[in-house]
């Protein structure tokens, strides 16, 4: 387990991650955050997320949203509008908020890769609890100006995670 947060390759878009891919490589469940990895902040998910949600399964894999929202209507929305399972007020980067995922979806580390668009907290979060971190490019940076500060702090880490991919 590295506490290091260096993900195992930054992609595009969550529809770049190969279905096919994750399944061979023993991937059974894809933890996956909501804001800007799914879906733009207080949007509904991409037609992108929505069709990369129908590959897993038809893989056999399973998606799993977390999400440390705390509007808890919107993880349930958008969980249902995907037709998954999910965890909000999950408390990333702690790993409690995995482990219980994990639990609840009957899945080892080993089994299981997170794909978020933070550093910081997807990223960290899943390093801390054993399981494969994948990174995507945030969906949309407009409105927060805090969100341009931490991305630039996550810089070094998305370069060195660019030289380590998974897939």
């Amino acid at each position: 387990m590295s506490i290091l947060p260096i993900p195992r390759g930054v992609y595009p878009s969550v529809d770049r991650i190969s279905p096919e891919k994750l399944a061979r490589r023993g991937i059974r469940l894809v933890l996956a955050d909501l804001d800007n990895t799914l879906a733009p902040y207080k949007e509904a998910p991409t037609p992108g997320a929505a069709a990369w949600a129908r590959e897993l399964e038809a893989c056999g894999v399973q998606l799993f949203l977390l999400s440390n929202s705390r509007k808890p209507n919107r993880a349930r929305q958008m969980a249902q509008q995907l037709g998954v399972p999910y965890q909000g007020r999950s408390g990333k980067p702690r790993r409690g908020g995995y482990l219980r995922a994990m639990a609840r979806m009957g899945c080892t580390p080993e089994q299981t890769a997170m794909v978020g668009d933070q550093i910081f907290t997807d990223v960290l979060g899943a390093c801390r609890a054993g399981v494969v971190p994948l990174l995507v490019e945030p969906i949309r940076l407009a409105g927060n100006p805090g969100r341009y500060l931490r991305y630039a702090a996550e810089t070094p880490f998305r370069l060195l995670g660019k030289r380590r991919p998974f897939l």
